[in-house]
């Protein structure tokens, strides 16, 4: 039986078992994707449903993350980081042993809960465990994990989908998660520190329940309304957002230790980290998405062949990620933003292209140009993300703010799913061949990524005015100036 860790300090072995524990959720983001096919044929699953088994997911995370952290700060992160681990563990068990597809969507819900009580959990370790360059080395490998999980789950995926080890089929895409997290959680009590926060915020239990509700409602909403022409439960859905919204807005203002502080989202950086997270991260899920299922169900490729598809997306932003500091450095994230989706908006149209010249003729080496310019700028984006939204934020809050922009990204990436797959499945049903809707999923992305355009170049423009008006002040009240 292995000791309880009671080191103050972080080692090698547990800071691999900290990253180890943040690949896994990550990558499930992504490793159900090249799995698709077999799943729908398997459980007899519409597309519509293949969407929510994507994103119930990532927005059960979402809900959960800010929980996830309060709790790990109040009750011990190691308890928390090990607890979360345990309950994806055996949720992937469930959604590995799935009979139909409401078993697999409760499992899923329960993947993203465990998730987001153990993802918290890491980069609140690193930071207080780790000091100097130690701590600068574990922040760039974790940024770089996050990097490359989306395309590592597309290729693993795939791998494990074809070798159908057993006769299981898509079911290995889950149960991998058994052995690995197994042994995670064998080692956690040995290599981990126990630690709490000294002074821990209160749990918001209306927030959470108030955030949880806005968002499913969306997200089924979303998904559900144009594969059903848009019931009436799913019109109130949508139309019962705004009272909602308004609801959590008077709730979170009374709250001591409010889960969305109304306070930072008066910022004008939050606001834009908002606008950032919707469209960018919404789009990257939304994009993997529809590409997989183009692939598989459009062109017949096997799940091996549509995850190896992938691995240059992978690459590209592994590489420009590991780069991105060069760029902030000489530019700024404001440029860094603009040369990110100067990159993104040609990727997108090379694309289109790329599929109306070679459909049904893709392959890897015809989808290279126009995904290594995806993935570059996605990369260069994604790296602006937290830099622009916490500019404004006060570095006592800085906790806080990460949090709640944290949160809208797990939201966004488990929405975009929805939003972009009801776009492929609306066309699918008017009869449009899959290239044909796939183009026209990618040239909505365009305009939605020129839209960013728009959106980018207006903050910086208000940013620049803000400057000089407070400038101008200043110098008004300068004694040397008066005189």
């Amino acid at each position: 039986m292995h000791k309880t860790s009671t080191a103050s300090s972080l080692s090698r072995a547990g800071l691999w078992i900290l990253l180890a524990g943040q690949l896994l959720p990550l990558m499930d983001f992504s490793i159900i994707n090249v799995a698709l096919a077999a799943i729908s044929e398997s459980l007899n699953a519409s597309h519509t449903e293949l969407e929510l088994i994507v994103a119930v997911y990532g927005v059960a995370f979402a809900v959960c993350l800010a929980l996830g952290g309060r709790l790990g700060d109040r009750y011990g992160r190691r308890l928390l980081y090990g607890y979360g681990l345990a309950l994806f563990t055996l949720a992937s068990l469930l959604c590995g042993v799935a009979l139909n597809v409401e078993m697999l969507l409760i499992a899923r819900l329960l993947q993203g809960v465990g998730a987001a009580l153990a993802v918290p959990q890491i980069l609140a370790i690193l930071h207080t465990r780790l000091k100097g360059e130690r701590h600068a080395r574990a922040i760039a490998a974790y940024g770089a994990i996050g990097g490359i999980a989306f395309a590592t789950g597309q290729v693993l995926g795939g791998a494990l989908v074809a070798l159908d080890l057993w006769g299981l089929g898509w079911r290995l895409v889950f149960l991998i998660n058994l052995p690995v997290g197994l042994y995670i959680l064998w080692q956690t009590p040995r290599l981990l520190p126990e630690m709490k926060a000294e002074h821990a915020a209160g749990i918001d239990v209306p927030g959470t329940l108030l955030l949880a509700m806005i968002i499913f409602c969306l997200l089924f909403g979303l998904a559900l309304g144009p594969a059903l022409s848009w019931p009436w439960w799913c019109q109130i859905m949508l139309v019962g957002l705004l009272p909602l919204g308004l609801l959590l807005w008077r709730v979170e203002r009374r709250q001591p230790w409010p889960l969305l502080s109304p306070d930072l989202l008066t910022l004008g950086s939050m606001r834009f980290g908002f606008v950032i997270a919707l469209v960018v991260f919404a789009s990257w899920s939304g994009f993997m998405f529809v590409m997989a299922l183009a692939l598989q169900s459009g062109l017949g490729f096997s799940a091996l062949t549509s995850g190896n598809i992938f691995i240059s997306l992978g690459l590209v932003y592994f590489l420009f990620a590991m780069q991105s500091a060069r760029f902030h450095l000489r530019l700024g994230p404001i440029k860094t933003l603009f040369v990110g989706l100067a990159l993104v908006v040609p990727g997108l149209l090379a694309l289109v292209l790329t599929v109306n010249l070679y459909w049904p003729a893709l392959n890897a080496w015809v989808l290279l140009p126009a995904f290594c310019l995806i993935s570059s700028g996605r990369a260069l984006i994604v790296s602006c993300f937290y830099r622009i939204g916490l500019a404004e934020v006060p570095t006592q809050a800085a906790g806080t703010g990460s949090a709640i922009l944290s949160t809208v990204q797990q939201a966004s990436l488990g929405l975009g799913t929805a939003v972009y797959g009801s776009i492929l499945v609306a066309q699918l049903d008017r009869g449009a061949p899959y290239d044909l809707a796939l183009n026209r999923v990618l040239l909505f992305e365009v305009v939605v990524m020129l839209m960013m355009v728009a959106a980018t170049w207006f903050y910086a423009w208000h940013r620049r005015k803000a400057g000089s008006l407070s400038e101008s002040h200043s110098a008004s009240k300068d004694p040397a100036v008066e005189s």
